[in-house]
């Protein structure tokens, strides 16, 4: 029993952190702020080690980031960034944990694969590790969410992290006629 905060909500509460703090919003601004906050997440950042840094910007966002996620426990709520980093972090440390996902995944097929951050690809690695049936589709010449954290290298090291793996390269289109392909190549 939580509740998820959409991106909105997150916000509105990195506004309320700021001004609690009482920071200069100016200086501080709550939306930069609030993607620091999804980045630590989305990284997997260490933030034990983040808190001995020197630099005053980065110690702010992380005293942020600190008032950020005690504020979601108040509100017994998790964010979208949660929702993968959270899981990551319990599997990782959790080995009786793991077993128990990879035995009910025993097949994973991700989609849009080019799009995914270092959180998804955590869990997708994991969860994948024991029975190393793993799918993914995707095009690196579509990865659009890099302002998300997605990290189209990933994609573009899927053979070396999954050596056995079987690429099946789809390079005919049926869903343009030729002449829109044409035209799409030359923009």
């Amino acid at each position: 029993a939580f509740s998820i905060f959409d991106e909105d909500d997150a916000l509105r509460l990195c506004k309320e952190v700021v001004k609690k703090m009482d920071l200069d919003s100016e200086r501080y601004n709550p939306s930069a702020l609030r993607y620091k906050v999804s980045k630590i997440k989305d990284e997997l950042m260490d933030v034990a080690a983040l808190r001995g840094n020197t630099n005053h910007a980065d110690a702010v966002a992380i005293k942020v980031f600190d008032a950020y996620e005690e504020g979601l426990r108040t509100n017994n709520a998790f964010d979208f960034d949660d929702l993968i980093e959270k899981p990551v972090r319990l599997l990782a440390a959790h080995p009786a944990l793991l077993t128990q996902y990879q035995e009910r995944y025993a097949h994973i097929l991700v989609d849009e694969y080019q799009d995914i951050n270092t959180a998804q690809y955590r869990l997708i690695s994991l969860l994948a590790a024991k029975h190393k049936n793993l799918s993914v589709v995707g095009d690196d010449a579509q990865s659009i969410y890099a302002f998300r954290g997605s990290d189209f290298r990933i994609f573009l090291n899927f053979d070396r992290d999954w050596p056995n793996a079987k690429v099946v390269k789809l390079e005919e289109n049926y869903r343009s006629t030729s002449t829109i392909i044409t035209a799409a190549s030359r923009v």
